[in-house]
């Protein structure tokens, strides 16, 4: 019990609560002072099959919009995890037997979060990858098509649109065995069947060096003042007309950033952690050699520094 004021007593009285109404109660008139409240607090509760499960959670999972049933359907549990026994019953064949029209986008949605995981992308663009899916999905053209391809475009298109893109080589990564010409095949087609259905082609979002640079820093266990270097110098290099990727203009001011620290990487250390070959990253620190001095921050390296760097 805790006290309350009772407007009947005119004082700080005793109030009982009542759990079944939700109702709180003075104890000494019997004035209900509230009525109808909502008990917040966690219900630990279990409701498990079996005694020794502990888990108190007696909820499904949250609604999706994107299922026919809104992914709120019922499942018949097996006793006792055994399936011989499941199968011989009544309940196990009928619930064998129903078919569910959503089973293929089910596994599609599973396969799709099992890559954002992998990636560590975000809800956000899992839901947006979902979502693509399903609408192409819809159109019934897909068949005969490589689905871990599909699903990889999918999440390759998610991320550029929710300005988090990520490379091809990333996405292929996950991609259950689908190459990267497959992925750009089905990252094709899914614009096409997209610009088909809106009548109007596909935003995808525009895709900048700087987009890539912390994530690569990361990767190669670079210190902050490196990492803010590399990306004061990006923003400066999209300044000049330097016709290379992004990905590989970020591959050549990280080797740049490097160069000039105490920390030295080699080339091969950062062909593998931006997945850009040593090749196309010379060629692309080829490029950006005659802008140095204006693209490396003063405050980062002095004049002299830059002198030391090796020529292309």
């Amino acid at each position: 019990m805790s006290d309350a004021f009772c407007s009947d007593c005119k004082r700080e009285t005793e109030v009982v609560f009542d759990h079944s109404a939700g109702d709180t109660v003075c104890s000494e008139c019997g004035l209900v002072l509230e009525s109808h409240s909502i008990d917040e607090t966690s219900e630990w509760r279990t409701f498990a099959n079996e005694s020794a499960d502990n888990d108190p959670v007696r909820v499904g999972g949250p609604s999706n919009p994107l299922l026919t049933d809104g992914g709120l359907s019922t499942v018949i549990a097996k006793p006792n995890g055994t399936s011989g026994e499941f199968l011989s019953s009544s309940l196990g064949r009928w619930q064998n037997r129903g078919s569910n029209p959503d089973r293929g986008l089910i596994m599609a949605f599973k396969t799709i979060a099992t890559m954002s995981d992998r990636l560590g992308l975000v809800a956000t663009i899992k839901d947006r990858a979902n979502e693509i899916y399903k609408r192409v999905e819809d159109q019934k053209s897909s068949r005969g098509r490589n689905q871990d391809a599909l699903l990889a475009a999918c999440l390759y298109i998610a991320c550029r649109q929710e300005d988090k893109p990520r490379t091809v080589k990333e996405i292929c990564s996950v991609a259950n065995g689908a190459t990267k010409k497959e992925i750009g095949r089905a990252k094709e087609y899914i614009v096409k069947q997209l610009g088909l259905e809106n009548g109007q082609s596909v935003e995808m979002g525009t895709i900048h060096a700087g987009d890539f640079m912390r994530r690569f820093c990361s990767n190669l266990g670079m210190n902050n003042q490196a990492v803010k270097a590399a990306q004061e110098s990006v923003q400066k290099a999209e300044e000049f007309d330097i016709r290379r990727s992004p990905i590989s203009i970020a591959a050549a001011v990280i080797y740049i950033i490097t160069q000039l620290s105490d920390d030295k990487k080699p080339l091969k250390d950062i062909s593998v952690a931006t997945g850009v070959a040593e090749g196309t990253i010379r060629n692309s620190y080829k490029d950006l050699y005659p802008h140095v001095s204006k693209i490396i921050p003063s405050w980062y390296a002095k004049e002299e520094d830059l002198k030391n760097l090796c020529s292309p």
